[in-house]
Parts: C-alpha cells; sequence; structure tokens
C-alpha cells in the first residue's frame, strides 16, 4: 500500500530539520525589507513570538534588546517575527523604549500573511489559530539549521540559554568537538570518541585529556595558550 503524498498545508508548515537548508524568506520589517541571504556569513537567531503587546513577549523582546551586544560579539544577527503588521511593531518597541528603557536594534518581521511562518512551522493550530508559536533556530553561516527550540505560549524563553546553544555550536565549529551538559563558555569539552581499536588505546595515555575511559575524555581549550 502506498503512502500518500503529504498534503500542501502539512509541507507548508513542515519544520525545518538539523542541517537542512535554512528556507529563503523575503519580508517586510522594522528595519525595511529584508531577505535571510541578507545575513549570509553571519549566524543568525531567527525567534518568533505569538503577538505584539502581550506580557510574556514583552519580557523576551526586553532581554533579547538589553543583551543584543553579546549577540553581536558572536557575530550574530538577531530577527524577530509575528503576525503583526510594521505599525504594530513600531508602537510596541516603541512602547518598550518609553516603559523599559531599551532599543531593539535588530529586525523584527511582520509576517501578516504568513508565509514565513509556514516555512518555519511556526503555526500550530493546537496552540493557537492565528498566533506565531515561541521558536528560535539557530543559522549558521552557511544558512544550515543547527539548532531550533519550541515553547508553549505560557513559557517564556531563556535569553541565557539562547546564548550557550550559539557558544556550544560555535565552540564545536572551531574545535572538532562536542559539548557535555549544562557546558559554559571556557569549560572543558568532551573530545570525539576514538574510531579504532589503536585510537582507543592511544586516547588512555594522550597528554591533556582528562580521560574517564576510552570513549568518554574530555579537554581544556584554553590549556596551552
Amino acid at each position: 500500500m502506498s503512502t500518500p503524498a503529504p498534503t500542501q498545508e502539512a509541507t507548508a508548515n513542515a519544520i525545518p530539520r538539523i542541517n537542512d537548508t535554512a528556507p529563503e524568506f523575503e519580508a517586510k520589517s522594522t528595519q525595511g525589507p529584508i531577505k535571510l541571504s541578507d545575513y549570509k556569513g553571519k549566524w543568525i537567531v531567527l525567534f518568533s513570538h505569538p503577538a505584539d503587546f502581550t506580557p510574556v513577549c514583552t519580557t523576551e523582546f526586553v532581554e533579547f534588546a538589553r543583551r543584543s551586544e553579546e549577540f553581536k560579539e558572536r557575530d550574530a544577527q538577531l530577527v524577530g517575527l509575528s503576525v503583526d503588521s510594521v505599525t504594530a511593531h513600531i508602537a510596541w518597541i516603541r512602547n518598550m523604549e518609553q516603559h523599559f528603557g531599551v532599543k531593539v536594534d535588530f529586525p523584527v518581521i511582520a509576517d501578516l500573511d504568513t508565509k514565513v511562518a509556514q516555512k518555519y512551522g511556526l503555526l500550530h493550530p493546537g496552540a493557537s489559530e492565528t498566533a506565531t508559536v515561541r521558536a528560535v533556530f539557530v543559522i549558521d553561516p552557511g544558512q544550515k539549521v543547527r539548532a531550533l527550540v519550541y515553547y508553549p505560549m505560557s513559557l517564556g524563553r531563556n535569553i541565557d540559554e539562547v546564548l550557550r546553544v550559539l557558544d556550544g555550536l560555535q565552540t564545536a565549529d572551531q574545535n572538532a568537538c562536542a559539548t557535555p551538559a549544562n557546558w559554559q563558555k571556557g569549560e572543558k569539552v568532551i573530545v570525539p570518541p576514538p574510531q579504532t581499536l589503536d585510537d582507543a588505546e592511544r586516547r588512555m595515555t594522550t597528554p591533556g585529556y582528562e580521560v574517564t575511559d576510552w570513549y568518554f575524555s574530555k579537554r581544556d581549550l584554553n590549556e596551552g595558550k
């Protein structure tokens, strides 16, 4: 029995997977028309929120704005998105500046036709018929999706964790390593497991490695600097 082809709705709302090419888009934003490819060569943190002028989303935007420089230091471009209009975005941004003393210096996409939301699987009817869910996509300089996290409407994001994910991905790319649970920038990293018996034997006596067993070793990236 053949498998039925996915419906147009299912295809449009498919969630891009890790290491997929991030879907290209062209959209209106608070900084004028933008395309994903405008930021090729940089890391991108694309994040969606359900609606402007809502309390949980406001706390998130205020925190992203306060920590914008930390993303810039990592050569990462913040891009916000919801299905509100540019006018609503502008009014909300000005309201946050007035009440919280922050400047939102990154573009916020006005996805009124939901074209971007559909490409990134941001419309979940079980959560809302009209609003995008909270989601974060971390996209690398080659425009590949490297991490994605979805949140329910009621749960605000942890910006520390978004930065930690970015740090972990950049560290892994630069040092051919992995990062353990609860890892923070500057801590020891996981050495990839050996691929042969000889490598496993050598691993046990490799200088600079903290060896728990042949398959589980850490090293300090700062050692010898």
